[in-house]
């Protein structure tokens, strides 16, 4: 039975025009092992990033306190709702873009996509109007209801793992997910991409660079 679902999720890629191929595992310097799926020419992680340490060892600040998160201009990263067994395994850590752009937050060989490559992406499956519920996780066990159009086509697997707002506290967790590019929009801001339960679409946001949010690694 498993092999013919497989078949059958094939046949429906190949009649929606998608390459999608499952690859294969990464590990970080923590050793938390992230499976790994190729859309298009792109391979990217399957699971948010959840390393404590950049990837030449040294260990990211980890802030709890509101105040001091809003303080920040230095990298730094915190668990959703400081709930690290709740929500680290499920959701990944949330990261400053002062963390981002250290550059050694991947494993070696990959890297925080720039946003460009996040549009090659969205582009990929169809747009930014519908290119959400490609990537969202199907079901409600991460999503609020109604998760709208969540196929999950892509192999993506975005969950709601919500984010620190500028004010140090923790927003969205269920109803939205936000994801860091590479790429600055100003002195203050950065490049994010916001998926939510109630639409298909995936929007492309400016961002206050203090904000917590999610991060997906691109192989090089």
């Amino acid at each position: 039975m498993q092999h013919k679902n497989v078949i059958l999720f094939a046949i429906t890629l190949f009649c929606l025009g998608l390459t999608v191929l499952q690859a294969q595992t990464v590990k970080d310097i923590n050793g938390n092992v992230y499976k790994t799926v190729t859309i298009g020419k792109q391979v990217w992680m399957v699971e948010n990033l959840k390393t404590t340490k950049y990837n030449d060892g040294k260990t990211i600040p980890l802030v709890t306190d509101n105040t001091s998160w809003t303080d920040l201009s230095t990298p730094a990263y915190c668990w959703s709702n400081n709930d690290a067994i709740t929500n680290k395994n499920t959701y990944g850590a949330l990261y400053n873009w002062y963390a981002v752009n250290t550059n050694k937050l991947c494993p070696r060989g990959w890297h925080v996509p720039t946003d460009a490559e996040w549009t090659t992406l969205t582009t990929y499956l169809g747009g930014e109007g519908v290119a959400g519920g490609k990537l969202k996780e199907i079901g409600t066990t991460h999503w609020k209801r109604p998760n709208t159009v969540a196929t999950n086509i892509s192999g993506f697997t975005a969950r709601a793992g919500g984010g620190r707002y500028e004010d140090g506290k923790f927003y969205d967790l269920g109803s939205k997910g936000y994801w860091w590019s590479s790429t600055q929009e100003g002195e203050a801001n950065a490049w994010c991409f916001e998926l939510q339960y109630a639409i298909r679409s995936i929007n492309r946001l400016g961002s206050r660079k203090l904000s917590g949010w999610s991060i997906r690694c691109l192989r090089n």
